[in-house]
């Protein structure tokens, strides 16, 4: 099943081989999400209404309908039950542990001569949530966007999600937004729910950030309103990476490469060996375990497409290319994982050692699974607490400080043509 490619050190076939998921937004899309977003723009909650009947069948006719009330989180929490409740709770822990450890804080400096000068950190004042609510509810996005924002010190964290038919929020996604401490919630989904928080409307706040997954349309809205507001990222399909030598375990690595296939056929699954024999070993394993897997078309599209098998001369090499492709998730199934941490450049999360799997990431291990994919490993970061915050910078000069620079400064301006900036300085200095 999987393909296999021997690596001799030539980039230019992986990067032919496994790195060609990456589509440009269609025409059509882009299109039809500009037209929402001018719409909503004009015609706010009336726009947001004719969508939610149009694409979710929710047949709204008051703004007012779009309020998750206080009744209905509580009713979901009910219906999720105690236990579910208390994995919620534990999940809290377990990210909030993590992620307490990434809070900054403000600083300033005092030089001796007069000078103050020092850094605030500040929360962002509102942000917006968005959690898919369609074919398949993801409470556990709740809790890794949630967590960090409530530490960074957001003060208004809200939730946008679509509804069907009934009108109804998932259940799951109101308990963890209970766990979580929202209690705003609205029934909008979709680019017009983006639309929405991006400019306001009479029902909903223009935020500050969105974060959050979501189809392609949804995608394509918050980068089309970066800008307006912020955004997390521009998120692709899942993809793994596992790194293993010639003792991993075979129906390991087969569980964890489907464990992400299973997510999209467009998703990428690669397993990078120093051991040929260990290839044809996961072959078999991946034929014996989808035979009880209830995704198995989209498993072996995903396999077939973009994954594979990368054959390397040694763990050395096997990380040169792991930091090419700058993977979403990697596992390293070698001895001793933690001695190749120096190894690793680029990866979104890692996972160390046969008990570490992926989905452990996904909702427990306490580290955030909203990551960068297709490669942006090289440049972007897993979200944190410091996505919720921003920094402002203050200085304090008296004059007498200011009076040593005073020379200096007014050449520098004057150098780049700016001489108002260079009077800036020397009107404080004439005689009255």
């Amino acid at each position: 099943m999987l393909k296999v490619l021997d690596f001799k050190g030539n980039f230019d076939d992986i990067a032919v081989k496994f790195s060609s998921r990456k589509a440009d937004i269609s025409k059509q899309v882009n299109d039809s999400v500009n037209d929402i977003l001018e719409d909503v723009k004009k015609n706010g909650d009336k726009a947001l209404m004719k969508y939610c009947r149009k694409f979710d069948g929710f047949m709204i006719d008051n703004p007012k309908d779009f309020v998750v009330t206080k009744q209905e989180i509580l009713d979901g929490v009910s219906e999720v039950g105690k236990d579910f409740m208390r994995i919620l709770e534990r999940t809290k822990q377990q990210i909030t542990e993590f992620h307490k450890n990434q809070v900054d804080k403000s600083w300033s400096m005092y030089k001796g001569n007069g000078v103050m000068m020092g850094q605030l950190v500040r929360g962002l004042e509102k942000v917006a949530l968005y959690v898919p609510g369609g074919t398949a509810t993801y409470p556990s996005t709740v809790l890794m966007n949630a967590v960090p924002a409530k530490l960074a010190g957001v003060k208004n964290l809200i939730i946008i999600t679509p509804v069907k038919a009934d009108g109804k929020v998932n259940p799951t996604i109101l308990a963890a937004a209970y766990v979580c401490g929202i209690d705003t919630i609205y029934k909008v989904g979709g680019a017009q729910a983006i639309a929405g928080v991006a400019m306001g409307t009479n029902t909903l706040p223009k935020v500050d950030k969105i974060v959050g997954p979501g189809n392609i349309y949804v995608a394509t809205a918050k980068k089309n309103c970066y800008g307006m507001v912020d955004i997390d990222m521009v998120a692709g399909p899942s993809e793994i990476l596992i790194v293993a030598d010639e003792k991993a375990n075979p129906k390991y690595i087969a569980a964890d490469l489907m464990s992400q296939a299973e997510h999209d056929k467009l998703a990428s699954a690669i397993l990078v060996t120093t051991s040929s024999s260990l290839v044809e070993k996961v072959n078999q394993e991946l034929i014996r375990q989808l035979s009880y897997l209830s995704r198995t078309d989209i498993i072996k599209e995903s396999i077939e497409n973009y994954g594979g098998a990368i054959i390397v001369e040694s763990l050395k090499e096997a990380f040169e290319v792991s930091n090419y492709l700058a993977p979403e998730h990697l596992e390293v199934l070698v001895e001793n994982p933690m001695n190749t941490l120096p190894l690793i450049q680029n990866a979104g999360s890692i996972f160390l050692g046969e008990y570490t799997p992926e989905p452990l990431g996904d909702y427990m291990s306490g580290t955030n699974h909203v990551l960068p994919t297709g490669g942006t490993a090289k440049f972007y970061s897993a979200l944190g607490v410091y996505d919720f915050v921003k920094y402002s910078s203050y200085s304090y000069y008296p004059k007498a400080v200011l009076e040593t620079f005073q020379d200096d400064v007014i050449k520098f301006a004057k150098l780049e043509g700016l001489d108002a900036h260079a009077n800036s300085v020397a009107v404080r200095f004439e005689e009255e």
